[in-house]
This record gives structure tokens, sequence and C-alpha cells, in this order.
């Protein structure tokens, strides 16, 4: 099948391969096989991508998929990869290295004779999660509708948060678009899904805008239900969060979980609960207050009125 906007995959036997998986090593001989045949007439063309190194293999030569383009688009999840492709369109595939599927999938039977009957593949570069947040941007498969703002190569990001006052008086992480699709991977709901609307500008912020804050707090993606949760439970009528804001006393929201997910993502509900060092704890209140000042407008200052405050306006949050 022809993914939409995917680099098209030539007519033959197309192969994916790595230089540092050791079945794709294993492997060179069929290829040698495959390529011989097709210099001779005797099978259908043979192309060969490789996603590390452009050298592998030597003999025969691979075209180097360095931007992983053809891997991302063509859903290759397992090196080597073996995809028999007809007039444009893909008619078979297998991964790994099985000389029965391989022999199936090119009508031959004389494939490997040396090698073992079978080795399991090795992982794709183009599901390496230190890759995929960066592929997914670069494809055009992010579904993300926040403004986005540039920041020159010279510029220091943190140090620019903290000019433009999205910060809480300590340093944020910058909510790249890797980081926020990363983040959405902790939710099922759309990421234009409405949570609530948030005061004290009453806007309504979006799935999306909550794991923006949440990342920028410091979350890790298990943390966002917690998040969304935080966000319903103080953005309504009957919490006032407005009123919460605009009196002079020292108040704040107070986020208690229970149940067992708060084991799950690792909450401290022991000693020194209610103080530092917990990431779960100082991170999901925290981006509760990062959401409120940023996208409601509760800002020290302006309508949030306390004279003293307390330190629970960061974050206070436990399980």
């Amino acid at each position: 099948m022809t993914i939409d906007g995917a680099p098209p995959l030539p007519d033959g036997h197309v192969v994916v391969v790595k230089r540092e998986c050791a079945t794709c090593r294993t492997v060179v001989p069929v290829l040698q096989q495959l390529a011989a045949a097709a210099a001779t007439g005797d099978g259908p063309p043979l192309t060969i991508y490789t996603q590390d190194d452009p050298d592998f293999p030597d003999d025969p030569r691979a075209e180097h998929d360095a931007d992983l383009a053809v891997s991302w688009h063509h859903d290759i999840e397992t090196v080597p990869t073996l995809i028999h492709v007809v007039d444009g369109q893909e008619v078979g595939r297998t991964v790994g290295w099985s000389r029965v599927q391989w022999n199936e999938l090119t009508g031959r039977d004389d494939l490997g004779p040396d090698l073992p009957a079978m080795r399991p593949g090795c992982g794709s570069m183009s599901v390496d999660p230190d890759l995929v947040d960066g592929l997914r941007v670069r494809f055009g498969a992010s579904v993300l509708r926040s403004r986005r703002i540039e920041v020159a190569d010279l510029e220091d990001d943190i140090e620019l948060m903290f000019q433009r006052g999205w910060t809480d008086g300590l340093p944020v992480v910058p909510p790249t678009e890797e980081r926020v699709l990363r983040m959405l991977d902790g939710t099922t709901r759309a990421p234009d899904d409405i949570v609530a609307t948030v005061p004290p500008d009453l806007v309504g912020v979006t799935v999306e805008k909550v794991a923006i804050a949440a990342v920028m707090a410091g979350c890790l993606p298990e943390y966002l239900p917690w998040v969304l949760t935080a966000v319903e439970a103080v953005c309504n009528d009957e919490f006032n969060m407005h009123g919460v804001l605009a009196t002079t006393m020292p108040v704040s929201p107070v986020i208690v979980c229970s149940g067992p997910g708060t084991r799950a993502i690792g909450m401290n509900s022991g000693m020194n609960a209610l103080g530092q060092g917990n990431r779960a704890n100082s991170t999901i209140g925290r981006a509760l207050q990062l959401l409120v000042r940023n996208v409601g407008g509760g800002r020290p200052g302006e309508v949030d009125r306390a004279t003293h405050g307390n330190p629970g306006k960061v974050s206070f949050c436990f399980a």
C-alpha cells in the first residue's frame, strides 16, 4: 500500500537495512544473490535503503535514507524489511530474516543456504524514541495548532521565556513541538478537545494547551491525565479560581491525588510529601499554575492580588 505523500518505492524488491543491526549484516549474502539475479534478468530490480551508514552494504550498493523519509512514510518498524513492489504498489513484505518467507516473497528457493533458518530483526531508526518526535514534526504528522515562536540560534530560549514573563520565577522547559507531541502521548484525548474555561480571562483551553504547560512545568507524559483532571477541578464556578486569584489573602489551590495511579507515576505520599524532591508532586501542581498564569492571565500584581502569597502558588500537590 502506498501512503499519501510518501516517497514512492521503485518496482521490484526493496530492502531496508542498517549496519548497526546484526541481522542486516547477516543477510548481506542474500542481498548479493538478489542483486546478481536482477543484473542477469533472472529477477526483478533490487533497491536497498540503508538508514545509518551510507557505505553499508558495500556490495551491493545502497541508497542512503539519511532523513529517514522512506522508512517513516512506509512504516518501517523493523530492519531488515523486504518489500515486494508492483506498479508502484506494495504487494507484500516480511521483516527480519526467515528463509521460508524471503523465498516465498521473492519467488525463489535458494536464498541464504548457509544462513540460519531465521533471525529476528532490529528496531528501525524511524521508531527510535529519541528520533520519532522529530520525525513526526519534520514529515507533517503534527496535529498542533498553537502559535510557533522562532528562537534565534544565538538566543537563550530559557532566558527568552523569563524575559517574556512566561515563568513562575523558576526556569521552565522550552515547549518544543517534539516535546509537546511526546506529552500528548500521555492521553487518548484529542489535542483540540476543550478541557475547561480558565479564569480570570475565561479562555477556553484545549488538551494541547494543557500539554504545553505540562512540558514547561517538567511533567512526564504519564502525568498529563492528572494535570487535565486538576484543570477541570479548579476551573469551574464551584471552585471559583477567579476569587482565589483576586483575594489579597495568601491562598492557592491544593491538589490531593489518590488511588493506585499515584503509585504508578511515583507520587510521594509518605515522608516529606509536602516538600521538595518528587517530580510528580512538584510538576503536576506547577503545570496548573503555569496554565492559569500564561493562558488564563492570572499574573501576580495584576488579577492575582495576593499581598504576601505563599510557596503553594508555585505548586502544592501531593498524594
